[in-house]
């Protein structure tokens, strides 16, 4: 398969390494001079793609997508920040009649992660003298804090019957690529769970996963619907087209 990657950042470029061990000959690489406000998103440039991979910033990510969508690529969306925009862009796929997978993180241990945290919550419900924390830390480039993923830990808590206040924080640093933190405290004892990434590949593998799986579907997926939501028989999950 051929995949266009959009955004040659750090994590553009480990896609590109990693890309031919998935299956994929890059076919495209856009960066933000070759893609100014979209502009680079044609038919010329990315013909023949299957699938887009997007890693750029929160205020392109949409325009991006909608675009991709226009000119008939799927997408694979890895960029935060921008999820407000969801529905509109959702819409703009759904008539594109293309596919697109976004996620808050495309790490498959953070995914795991969260469904360990959401375990927890639910047996730490039933105890009112455990209160929660929740705290990550991200290289300082990074603009969104909390970040996404913090929010979708927090989010699950929530859903999985924890309703007592969640004190989310963030911090900025360095370089660091990502750790996401749960605790439960009590007077008696304390209890924390941890995710701690080393490097960024994981992350790069998690969406060429994506790109792999969206090639050829309509609709919009999230990424935790491609590990958790596929059927046993095989069955393709419904879309979530808005």
């Amino acid at each position: 398969m051929k995949l266009a990657i959009v955004g040659y950042g750090k994590m553009g470029r480990i896609v590109e390494q990693l890309a031919p061990g998935a299956g994929f000959t890059v076919c495209a690489c856009l960066d933000s001079r070759t893609n100014a406000n979209g502009a680079g998103l044609t038919k010329e440039n990315l013909r023949g793609a299957d699938v887009a991979i997007e890693f750029t910033q929160a205020a392109a990510a949409a325009g991006n997508i909608e675009r991709l969508a226009a000119v008939g690529v799927n997408t694979v969306c890895g960029t935060t920040g921008w999820h407000s925009e969801l529905p509109r862009v959702s819409e703009q796929v759904g008539r594109a009649g293309t596919g697109m997978v976004w996620g808050r993180n495309f790490s498959i241990g953070v995914n795991l992660f969260s469904r360990v945290v959401a375990e927890a919550a639910r047996l730490f419900a039933a105890y009112p003298e455990y209160g929660a924390w929740a705290w990550e830390i991200h290289h300082a480039a990074k603009k969104d804090a909390p970040s996404g993923t913090l929010f979708q830990l927090v989010e699950g808590m929530e859903r999985a019957g924890y309703t007592r206040p969640v004190t989310a924080s963030a911090s900025r640093a360095g370089a660091h690529p990502g750790t996401h933190e749960i605790g439960f405290d009590s007077a008696a004892d304390t209890i924390t769970l941890r995710h701690t990434a080393r490097n960024r590949e994981g992350f790069a593998r998690g969406a060429l996963l994506a790109a792999r799986w969206i090639a050829g579907r309509r609709g919009v997926f999230e990424f935790r619907d491609i590990l958790f939501g596929q059927p046993a028989a095989g069955q393709p999950i419904e879309s979530r087209e808005s």
